[in-house]
């Protein structure tokens, strides 16, 4: 089994944000720092605030040393697949080798559309995505990169330099759709396991998505992860298992601000927000043991997070994460 990890993800207004945020994180001994990939933020409206992914992170890795960067997770729709191996390649270049490389097929349907992207069914998505894969790993690996395929077609696509991580960095799927684990059981190092992204709304805007992504169903959707690895000749143990999580915390165990950020996301009450994959509430104690329970239930050991205020941030820091050290 991996070791425990947690990562914070970051949600930056602008860049120093961003860049004070990475520092603040690798200072309080987080595995790792995200941010999205978006035109639009998802927990906004069209005119909040939103960097522009791989910008971000190179200014954060810039401004830090030793915590690894990862985009959670980026559209690969977004970029050609040769220029995203480019960019990638450029991100492990400034890093000193430490990105892990999110990949996901794109869901916010709305800001394909305004910013002239086309938005094809999940199927074609995801069959983009693969040939995405296809297509970075033969920039990272081949001497004379080459890939032909249904969607993309790349001849003498020469990438120079490498990347520092060998033989190329770590792949991290963000989904849990069959396909999505398809491709995943095949191609990807980390799984961030996360509730469908239907209806153009992620797991945060879709209360119905949260709820029903209970326990029962995350198992079930690592179960058949790794059938689908046997299947094609990879040990289950090879893939890191990851979730992303808002994260609250407090010392009073009846504190009604927990409450409320379990009414937000949709549950019916707290105790089943409280055991529910896609969240963390409570007090050092009750947190504590919860990640202990899941690691030995479900064998997620890489916790993404989106922490819920600075109270939270304290208590995490300096009475959860020694625990797992």
């Amino acid at each position: 089994m991996y070791p425990t990890r947690f990562g914070v993800f970051l949600l930056p207004n602008n860049m120093q944000e961003a860049i004070d945020g990475a520092k603040r994180a690798e200072a309080d001994g987080f595995y790792s720092a995200s941010v999205n990939d978006h035109f639009y933020s998802p927990l906004g409206n069209p005119q909040t605030p939103q960097m522009e992914c791989f910008t971000t992170l190179t200014a954060m890795a810039c401004h830090t040393s030793k915590i690894k960067l990862a985009p959670a997770v980026a559209a690969a729709s977004f970029r050609t697949p040769p220029l995203l191996a480019k960019i990638a390649t450029s991100l492990d270049h400034a890093s000193n080798g430490r990105l892990i490389l999110g990949l996901g097929a794109g869901w916010q349907d709305k800001e394909y559309h305004t910013h002239g992207y086309p938005f094809p069914s999940t199927s074609v998505r995801l069959e983009q995505l693969d040939e995405c894969i296809q297509i970075l790993k033969a920039m990272w690996t081949q001497e004379v990169p080459g890939f032909k395929g249904k969607h993309f077609e790349v001849r003498e696509a020469y990438n120079n330099p490498r990347s520092i991580q060998k033989p190329y960095p770590p792949i991290m799927l963000g989904g849990s759709g069959t396909k999505l684990l398809k491709i995943a059981a095949r191609e990807a190092t980390v799984l961030n396991i996360i509730p469908p992204t239907g209806n153009g709304k992620d797991f945060v805007n879709d209360p119905v998505a949260t709820v029903k992504f209970d326990t029962p169903t995350l198992k079930s959707r690592i179960a058949l992860l790794h059938q689908f690895m046997r299947e094609g000749g990879r040990d289950p143990s090879e893939m890191e298992l990851g979730g992303l999580l808002l994260l609250g915390m407090s010392r009073d165990k009846n504190d009604q601000g927990l409450r409320e950020m379990a009414k937000g996301l949709g549950f019916p009450d707290y105790a089943t927000a409280q055991s529910a994959p896609v969240a963390l509430l409570g007090t050092p104690d009750e947190v504590k043991r919860e990640i202990a329970h899941r690691i030995k239930d479900t064998g997620v050991t890489y916790f993404i997070m989106v922490v819920a205020n600075e109270l939270t941030n304290e208590l995490f820091v300096k009475e959860v994460m020694p625990a797992f050290a």
